[in-house]
């Protein structure tokens, strides 16, 4: 008998904590959602996850940038007509370069991961539905592997004012990610020989190629922090990427941080 009534008082515990929680959850959730009426980007009133403790030590910690190029970020860019708007109200093309500029100036270790797409890789026999998409528009192309022609102002190029802080010879530039990981490139490898064990992530595109080097660096052993308004990401009628890398973002990375924290960090370390 008194083991059967433990049973019950502890079935019945539970499922009374659960109801607590579930009414706490649908309390925080109905005060977020009526915050996000105003801005869906807006951080929740009442945060349910813990509070980042990340720190910057300057010489375990890169900046890493994904896809600083003329096709995500200028209105010049094949992809410009999606993602404009999103790039607009995050300032995204200035942050990155306060980031880069902040970052140079404490001599931090600094990586670049680019996407580029050579004529082979227009071979391919299948691709996920953004692939299609940008082997069609020629987003990223360049003639091949060994030849710079053409590149100078292309869509593949850096964005113009990025260039003094990617090309000072001190910059990694790693190789092509080929679909949205840098799990096909070697930036791993760049980074560990670098003893860098904590990241600051920036770059293009937020849902896609940001996200998912986020994703494969903690896989990695990685400390992750990403810069959630130096990213953007493409509104169409399938979806707001930027939105959904948010979540992400706050449910994974180890710190969600704007560019303002970051610069401030990045002089006090």
């Amino acid at each position: 008998m008194c083991d059967d009534h433990h049973h019950v008082s502890r079935r019945d515990a539970l499922r009374g904590g659960a109801v607590a929680a579930v009414a706490t959850a649908a309390t925080i959730a109905g005060a977020s959602a009526a915050k996000a009426q105003d801005n869906p980007y807006a951080e929740p009133t009442e945060p349910a996850l813990p509070a980042s403790d990340m720190t910057i030590e300057l010489s375990h910690t890169a900046l890493v940038v994904t896809d600083p190029q003329v096709d995500f970020l200028s209105p010049d860019g094949v992809t410009w007509g999606v993602v404009g708007a999103s790039v607009t109200r995050n300032d995204t093309v200035r942050n990155i370069e306060r980031l880069f500029k902040a970052a140079k100036a404490r001599n931090m270790t600094v990586a670049v991961s680019p996407h580029y797409y050579f004529p082979t890789d227009h071979g391919w026999k299948f691709e996920g539905a953004l692939e299609k998409l940008m082997h069609k528009i020629g987003m990223f192309d360049r003639p091949g592997a060994l030849s710079l022609d053409g590149f100078e102002g292309s869509g593949a190029d850096w964005m113009p004012q990025y260039k003094p802080y990617i090309n000072d010879g001190k910059t990694i530039v790693t190789s092509p990610h080929k679909v949205y990981g840098n799990d096909t490139n070697d930036l791993t490898l760049q980074l560990r020989k670098q003893r860098v064990d904590k990241v600051i992530l920036a770059g293009m595109s937020a849902n896609l190629c940001t996200e998912s080097h986020m994703r494969e660096l903690i896989e990695q052993g990685f400390e992750v922090g990403v810069v959630k308004d130096a990213t953007a990401a493409a509104m169409l009628p399938e979806g707001d990427g930027y939105l959904a890398a948010l979540t992400n973002f706050r449910y994974i990375a180890n710190a969600v941080w704007t560019t303002d924290e970051v610069v401030r960090l990045i002089g006090a370390a």
